[in-house]
């Protein structure tokens, strides 16, 4: 079968088969997992990353071209890999053996190609061949047994004893048998919802978190500018504003401290401080940002105030703090209810959302602030920041705005009717229709009974104090025809939380499963939920989200757990959706952190959702960010050393033979998982080939090689040229080792995250 011989003892080319892993923590791991099998397969790449759908056609490994962990350059690497494999083979050995080292090589792209090669836990052995299913294994060992020196220079594997291939099945064996291959392919439960967000048996979204930022004092906001920087601004509730850099780094110098002026204090639950910021839709030419915050007045009279501010000429990451205008203010009549929300529409104008006033039940006048259209508390404002109006006002009112014309309303007034929105969002539209583009969308905290996330409308009554939710708060009100209000698109009641916050629809790149949701939760329960519209009804179905999922979430750099008291939801410039949270919600505690949404089961294809910032100059100090959350790795690996704590010496050395079977999986590229010693089966010389390779769905066999040449064309033109390293043929090479042909193949790869001190690992095959 073979034409060209290959090296004594194989390939030249040294594989340490572990990383710098600590022994204990293997052995640890190998006894948790065999023993509880806490980590279970779940659809991840070899660069521990998600799977995706390739945005071209694979012409190779076209199995995976819907959905796994290959682009078409990565297919285009595998077949390269394949033809030079199959030059040493003549005919014959063609049409037996093509098929099975296809097979193989194409487990790169498996959307559990993770599990298949046991690098799920970048800490944990990677093996040079993906995990074979025993039936399949004995037939590709009996009828291709040559073959295993080109796939891998393993000489354990290379050399196993036994013409049957017992010891070679048993060191590709996984001991889950629903994930190795081809089973995996098989099983409907593995592949029913491949690439859809997973859910729980109760239909709860399964999603993870990155810690982002933490340190914070209650973050009210974080906003981008727009500027094409993809810096973002954070804003604490005592007044100052933080810009971090798309690298994670934040700057010493606060953008803007405000602490002088805005009025809060430490105690737990205070709703005055700063509470909005945005940015000008034409930020990058006229440097101008907005703020809202509570204040005194004259006589110590609390307001709320908006005022205009300019990015520094000196330093575009400080704010001048001689440039304030204020633009509006408003007295309160109480301290709560203070809204906060600032934000510029489609249209270019900029909407402020106000609290009623506060107290409870908006008791001020016989209907209450919200229903009052001459008072600029509980409503939505709408104008327009770019020129003077009349009587000295320091914005215009649009002309279209809604009860310009109307008698004893005040023109500002857009929408009118809430009690206390806090944190509301545009919808950017969808990426390709731009379907929901400009809706605004609010969370209106409640009263007694019930919270409701509200679509703002020109002209709308919101119904409070008339309704909360869907019912009646003030029952004579209520019964009053006339309002004509605006239901909300969801409401939920104290059961599930008492503080609704306003989200975002998710538009961002990364994360495509999530298009369209709305993602929002409430601030008293740290619950987090998502809005799915239905666009034939034009309703909405709630979904709780839940976190932490040791084997949803198993990915470096993803955490388990968020602090509970969820304050604010963000987008940054690329689309991408966060969430602020403290454990302690009081504006001086510095306990607020920023957590990222990731969807582990599926992301974008390689290369889709890259940018570049524009390079904007920092004066200021960088500050790390150092992370303070538990890693679901880390998780992992203590319970994996407590598991391994627990078990005492005589069962780690009950016997010699057991005892040198756990040396040597410290010696060869096996999962942990795989460590758990089989019975091998005397005798079995010949298998029965239940699975052959080109049986895969509509797979048309072995490929004919790009090009249409010949054998004897192919031997002539390739005379004399070595074979390329075989499957995980070379240890990962870093920094100054790395050369320049890996470095430069890793930049064209999406970026490999790091969880606490691991290292860059490449997968089985040469990302050169």
């Amino acid at each position: 079968m073979l034409r060209r011989s290959i090296p004594r003892g194989g390939w030249s080319w040294r594989t340490p088969w572990l990383l710098t892993s600590p022994r204990i923590f293997c052995l640890s791991l190998i006894v948790l997992l065999g023993q509880v099998g806490l980590l279970q397969g779940h659809p991840q790449c070899l660069d521990y990353r998600p799977p995706f759908q390739p945005l071209q056609h694979l012409e190779f490994c076209s199995d995976y071209e819907s959905f796994g962990c290959c682009d078409q350059r990565k297919d285009h690497r595998i077949a390269a890999r394949y033809w030079d494999i199959m030059e040493y083979f003549d005919l014959k050995g063609h049409e037996l053996c093509g098929g099975y080292i296809k097979d193989i090589l194409c487990q790169e792209c498996s959307p559990y190609a993770a599990h298949l090669y046991d690098a799920e836990n970048p800490r944990t052995p990677l093996r040079n061949l993906p995990g074979l299913c025993s039936d399949y294994c004995f037939a590709f060992h009996s009828n291709c047994h040559s073959a295993i020196a080109l796939l891998t220079n393993d000489r354990r594997l290379q050399e196993s004893p036994g013409k049957d291939g017992t010891r070679f099945c048993h060191l590709l064996n996984l001991p889950d048998k629903d994930y190795c291959f081809p089973n995996i392919l098989r099983r409907d439960h593995l592949n029913r919802n491949l690439g859809a967000v997973a859910e729980d048996p109760r239909g709860c979204l399964q999603l993870c978190l990155a810690e982002v930022a933490n340190g914070l004092r209650n973050p009210v906001s974080m906003v981008h500018a727009g500027d094409g920087t993809h810096r973002f601004f954070v804003a604490e509730q005592v007044g100052v504003v933080w810009v971090y850099l798309p690298d994670g780094s934040r700057l010493e110098q606060p953008f803007l401290d405000l602490k002088s002026l805005v009025l809060t204090t430490p105690w737990i639950g205070d709703e005055r401080g700063f509470l909005g910021l945005a940015f000008h839709p034409r930020f990058r030419r006229n440097r101008k940002f907005y703020i809202y915050y509570s204040c005194l007045g004259k006589k110590r009279v609390e307001k709320i105030r908006i005022s205009e501010m300019k990015v520094s000429r000196a330093d575009p990451n400080k704010a001048d703090p001689k440039s304030e205008r204020v633009i509006l203010e408003i007295e309160e009549p109480a301290s709560n209810h203070n809204g906060g929300q600032l934000l510029f529409g489609l249209d270019g104008y900029m909407y402020i959302f106000t609290g009623d006033g506060g107290q409870a039940g908006d008791p001020f006048g016989k209907f209450g602030n919200a229903q009052n259209k001459s008072s600029l508390l509980g409503k939505v404002l709408r104008i327009d920041v770019n020129g003077a109006g009349s009587g000295g006002k320091r914005y215009r009112v649009p002309v279209d705005n809604p009860f310009v014309s109307e008698p004893g309303a005040h023109p500002a007034i857009y929408a009118y009717g809430v009690r206390n929105m806090w944190r509301c969002a545009v919808d950017r539209g969808d990426p390709i229709t731009r379907q929901g583009r400009g809706r605004m969308f609010c969370g209106d905290v409640g009263q007694n009974r019930f919270e409701e996330v509200d679509i703002i409308v020109k002209g709308g009554n919101y119904g409070w104090r008339a309704k909360e939710g869907f019912a009646c708060y003030d029952k004579k009100l209520c019964q009053n025809a006339s309002l004509d209000d605006i239901l909300p698109i969801y409401a939920y009641g104290h059961a599930v939380g008492k503080s609704v916050t306003g989200g975002y629809v998710y538009r961002g790149c990364e994360s495509p499963n999530l298009n369209g949701l709305y993602i929002f939760g409430d601030f008293m329960s740290g619950r987090l939920m998502a809005l799915q519209e239905d666009r034939r009804t034009k309703k909405w179905k709630k979904q709780d989200i839940c976190l932490g999922s040791t084997e949803s979430c198993a990915f470096p750099g993803l955490i388990s757990a968020h602090s509970k008291f969820i304050i604010s939801f963000a987008e940054d410039e690329a689309g991408e959706l966060y969430f602020l949270a403290t454990s302690y919600p009081s504006a001086s505690a510095p306990h607020g952190s920023i957590y990222k949404f990731v969807d582990p089961s599926r992301r974008a294809p390689p290369g889709k959702c890259k940018y570049k910032p524009v390079p904007v100059k920092t004066k200021s100090k960088r500050v790390q960010f150092r992370p303070l959350a538990k890693m679901v790795l880390d998780l992992l690996k203590e319970q994996s050393e407590k598991a391994a704590r627990k078990l005492p010496n005589a069962t780690l050395a009950s016997s010699p033979n057991r005892a040198s079977s756990q040396k040597d999986s410290f010696r060869r590229p096996a999962s942990p998982t795989s460590s758990r010693k089989t019975s091998p089966r005397p005798g079995a010389k010949k298998r029965a080939r239940v699975w052959s390779p080109g049986s895969q769905g509509k797979r048309k066999g072995i490929p004919k090689r790009p090009g249409g040449r010949t054998r004897q064309a192919a031997r002539q033109r390739r005379a004399g040229r070595s074979l390329p390293p075989p499957l995980g043929s070379r240890r990962p090479l870093r920094g100054p080792e790395a050369p320049h042909h890996v470095e430069a193949a890793a930049a064209a790869e999406p970026d490999l995250r790091r969880a606490g001190s691991q290292g860059w690992r490449w997968g089985p095959a040469e990302r050169a």
